[in-house]
């Protein structure tokens, strides 16, 4: 009966140790677990923040090198495009020298009438037997600094031929007649004073008797040189340099 008492005895203490093993196994672990898993996490989140880091800094340079790229782009932009303004303000510059515009601005407005019929003799006289003294107002008026001027709408250029063709006057080959409207553009009241100079081109005009009239205006209107000009025998001189 003892000896029973005995096993009976060791098997409760058995139990009891085995409960308390029990409790103190799983305290350890609730207490390592506790303590290792935060180490764990701050490791892998510190990398996955660093690898967050390395992408933001890796966009960042690339945002620069797009920016730079673009500035570059517009730098490229803004000297094509100043080219490009630069060469048309040319282009047209020499088009308007050449008379291959039409033209407006500020000038003045010469218009030579023939004589009246009561200071005619015999037949009668026009400005286009006068033809030397168009010629001088024009030379004049160049002289004057005029930019561009017209003989009854036809435009003068260099290349412009005024010939007689029997009661009438072929300008730029088409056929005209008087009376004669002298336009020009420039500054309008050194071209009058130039005209109206004493001795000067008016006067002689109205000492045959024509009716010369001279006025200032604010917008004048003159056509292009419509004829082509082809150059066949002319050729541009390379620079030595």
């Amino acid at each position: 009966m003892k000896k029973y008492k005995n096993y009976i005895a060791m098997f409760l203490v058995s139990v009891f140790l085995g409960i308390i093993l029990s409790v103190q196994l799983r305290t350890v672990n609730q207490t390592v677990g506790e303590g290792v898993f935060p180490i764990y996490r701050a490791q892998e989140l510190a990398t996955e923040l660093k690898k967050v880091q390395g992408e933001k800094q890796a966009q960042l340079n690339r945002i620069d090198e797009l920016e730079e790229k673009i500035k570059q782009y517009e730098t490229s932009e803004a000297d094509k495009s100043t080219y490009a303004e630069n060469l048309y303000n040319d282009t047209m510059k020499y088009r308007m020298l050449a008379g291959y515009l039409d033209l407006e601005g500020p000038g003045v407005v010469v218009e030579i009438n023939d004589p009246p019929v009561d200071l005619q003799f015999g037949e009668g006289f026009t400005i286009i037997d006068d033809l030397q003294l168009i010629l001088m107002v024009i030379s004049v008026l160049n002289a004057a600094d005029a930019e561009a001027i017209s003989i009854n709408d036809l435009r003068y250029t260099s290349f412009t031929e005024i010939e007689r063709a029997g009661n009438h006057i072929e300008i730029n080959g088409v056929s005209t007649n008087s009376p004669i409207i002298i336009k020009a553009i420039g500054d309008s009241q050194k071209l009058e004073s130039a005209l109206n100079l004493k001795g000067g081109i008016v006067s002689l005009i109205r000492s045959y008797d024509y009716i010369v009239q001279v006025r200032k205006e604010p917008n004048v209107n003159i056509s292009k040189y419509k004829k082509i000009k082809e150059l066949i025998y002319s050729n541009p001189v390379e620079d030595a340099n």
